[in-house]
C-alpha cells in the first residue's frame, strides 16, 4: 500500500508541477531567442530544391526574399506546441523520477533512459496533432524552390485543425507519429546524458554553476540531435503532409514511407543529404536546450527556496 501511495504522490505532487512549469517556461524563452535558426532548419528539411548553405546565408536569403519578420513565421503555433510538449515531458519525467527515488537502488543512466522513453511516448501521443498544425503554419506563405510543394491557406491554429480534419481526416493529425515515437530516443538520450553529467558535476555536494548547466545541456543535446537527425528530417516531411507515399496505410505504410524517404534523400543528395540543415539544427537545438536548462534550474531552485523545499532539489 505504501508504494501505491508513493506513486500517487509522485505523479500528482506540487514539486512535479513546478518542474513542468519551469521546463515549459525555459523552453519557450529559449526557443523565442533562437527561433530564426529553427526557420532555417525547417526550410532546408522540407524544400529539397533549396541549396544547403551556411546558416547565416540561408537566414539572409529568407529575410531578403520574404522580409525580416518571415524569420519568425509560425512563432505562436510553435511556441504553443512547445509549451504543451515540454510541460507534458517534464511533468511525466519528473513524476517517474520521484516515484523511482522512493524505491530501492541508486539513480543510474539506464533508469534515466527508460524514464525518458516513457515520458517521450506520452508526450508524442498527446501533442503530435499540435506539431502537425504548427509545421503547416510555419511553412505557410513560404517561397519554395520546389514547385511540387503547394501553398496552404489557414487562418490560424483552430482553422488549421478544422481544415485538416475536414479535408484530410482526423488521422492526418498524427502524421509522422511513427518517426516521432522512434525519436523519443532524442530527449531520452539528452536527459540521460544531462542527468549523468549533472550528477558527476555535483558529486560531493559541489554547487553547479549556470555556466556548467549551460555546457552540460549543450553537450547532452548535441549528442542526441546528431544521432537522430536523419529521422527528424523524415518527420518534418511527413508532418508537412505533401508526401504521397505508396498509398499503404497502418504501420507497414508508415514504415515504407520512412524507408522510401530515406532512400529518396540518399539517391538525390547522397548520404550527407540526410543531414541537410544539421548545422542550423545543431545551432538552434544546442543553444536552445542549454539556455532552457539554465532557466529551468533557476526557476525550480528559486521556487523551492521560496516555498521552503530546498531539500527536494537534491537528486
Amino acid at each position: 500500500m505504501t508504494n501505491n501511495g508513493g506513486s500517487a504522490v509522485g505523479l500528482l505532487s506540487y514539486e512535479t508541477l513546478v518542474h513542468a512549469v519551469a521546463g515549459a517556461t525555459g523552453s519557450v524563452t529559449a526557443m523565442s531567442v533562437f527561433f530564426p535558426l529553427d526557420t532555417a532548419k525547417s526550410r532546408l528539411q522540407v524544400d529539397e530544391k533549396r541549396r544547403s548553405r551556411s546558416t547565416p546565408v540561408i537566414l539572409a536569403e529568407i529575410a531578403k526574399e520574404e522580409g525580416f519578420l518571415s524569420l519568425y513565421r509560425g512563432w505562436f503555433p510553435v511556441i504553443s506546441s512547445l509549451c504543451c510538449s515540454n510541460f507534458v515531458y517534464f511533468y511525466t519525467f519528473n513524476a517517474l523520477k520521484k516515484v523511482a527515488a522512493s524505491g530501492p537502488g541508486k539513480p543510474r543512466p539506464s533508469r534515466d533512459l527508460l524514464m525518458g522513453v516513457v515520458a517521450g511516448v506520452v508526450n508524442v501521443l498527446m501533442t503530435t496533432p499540435m506539431w502537425v498544425v504548427n509545421t503547416r503554419l510555419k511553412l505557410q506563405g513560404v517561397k519554395f524552390r520546389n514547385e511540387d510543394l503547394h501553398q496552404t491557406h489557414y487562418r490560424g491554429i483552430f482553422d488549421a485543425f478544422s481544415q485538416i480534419i475536414a479535408n484530410e481526416g482526423v488521422g492526418t493529425l498524427w502524421n509522422g507519429t511513427l518517426p516521432s515515437l522512434i525519436l523519443v530516443l532524442n530527449p531520452a538520450v539528452q536527459f540521460m546524458f544531462y542527468e549523468a553529467l549533472k550528477r558527476k558535476a555535483g558529486k560531493g555536494g559541489r554547487r553547479i554553476s549556470s555556466a556548467q548547466i549551460f555546457l552540460i545541456g549543450a553537450i547532452a543535446k548535441a549528442i542526441a540531435t546528431t544521432a537522430t537527425y536523419p529521422l527528424q528530417t523524415v518527420q518534418a516531411i511527413l508532418r508537412f503532409g505533401q508526401y504521397k507515399g505508396d498509398g499503404k496505410g497502418g504501420l507497414m505504410g508508415s514504415l515504407s514511407n520512412i524507408f522510401f524517404l530515406f532512400m529518396d534523400r540518399i539517391k538525390n543528395h547522397g548520404f550527407l543529404g540526410l543531414y541537410k540543415g544539421l548545422e542550423a539544427k545543431l545551432l538552434q537545438t544546442v543553444l536552445t536546450a542549454a539556455l532552457m536548462f539554465v532557466i529551468y534550474e533557476k526557476i525550480t531552485a528559486a521556487t523551492f527556496k521560496v516555498m521552503g523545499l530546498n531539500k527536494k532539489m537534491k537528486h
